[in-house]
């Protein structure tokens, strides 16, 4: 079987070109042909998913009505499993997989299996205030018995301002700001955090951060290409 990776991405679309770039340098790969068939669409005018979520049954329905129509073009363009480098998408992709005939596979649920995996028991969750009020992280981990943790609301100021202020602007983005939110976590107790955002993963590329963060979207590249019939060239992941 040939494997194709639909990539529904531009969101944003930053994130979504550090995506492809980890598929390729976490791809065990000597040559071209040893890569990832991919197809990435980056729907960059797909409206803000954090606002939607908040604002309520209308707006949502208006990016569930994209995310489906986006999934359902790259399924007809022949690509056998999906990914979606956004974690507050993850919100809809329930209901998008109903509408779809190939897997979507589910960064949020994938990264809770890995930390699992690691031993980890109380992670701290640094994500957009969407996907923190519509708890998705906290339900996966609950699921799979850890004890999940969200910021301070001060702390959570500061996450929303290095995502949105910083990254999704075109900025590196403030390693004072990310500290500031590290002391939080550990004050908290954590013994892990998550990126639980994609724009965190770009910042995660441009500063050097300790090994106590697990980066969703990498634990989404590597269940990607092992999708796709590709070996890792490291293992990050169990």
């Amino acid at each position: 079987m040939e494997y194709r990776l639909g990539v529904l991405g531009g969101m944003g679309p930053q994130a979504t070109n550090t995506f492809y770039q980890f598929i390729l340098d976490r791809t065990d790969a000597q040559t071209d042909q040893e890569h990832v068939n991919a197809l990435i669409l980056s729907d960059s005018g797909m409206p803000d998913r954090t606002a939607a979520i908040l604002a309520g049954e209308a707006a949502r329905q208006t990016v569930l009505r994209r995310l489906v129509s986006d999934a359902q073009l790259l399924e007809r363009a022949g690509c056998t499993v999906l990914a979606v480098p956004c974690n507050t998408s993850h919100y809809f992709l329930d209901r998008v997989q109903e509408q779809v005939g190939v897997p979507i596979l589910h960064m949020i649920r994938e990264t809770a299996r890995a930390l699992a995996a690691q031993g980890r028991k109380r992670p701290g969750i640094l994500a957009t205030d969407g996907t923190i009020q519509m708890e998705l992280y906290q339900k996966e981990f609950l699921a799979l018995g850890l004890e999940p943790v969200v910021p301070s609301p001060e702390a959570q100021r500061k996450v929303m301002s290095l995502i949105y202020d910083d990254v999704k602007a075109g900025r590196d983005g403030d390693p004072q700001k990310f500290y500031a939110i590290h002391r939080d976590l550990v004050a908290l107790g954590c013994d892990s955090g998550v990126l639980a955002c994609t724009e965190l993963s770009v910042f995660a590329t441009r500063h050097r951060l300790p090994h106590f963060y697990l980066d969703a979207m990498a634990v989404l590249a590597d269940r990607a290409i092992l999708a796709c019939g590709r070996s890792l060239r490291n293992i990050f992941v169990e």
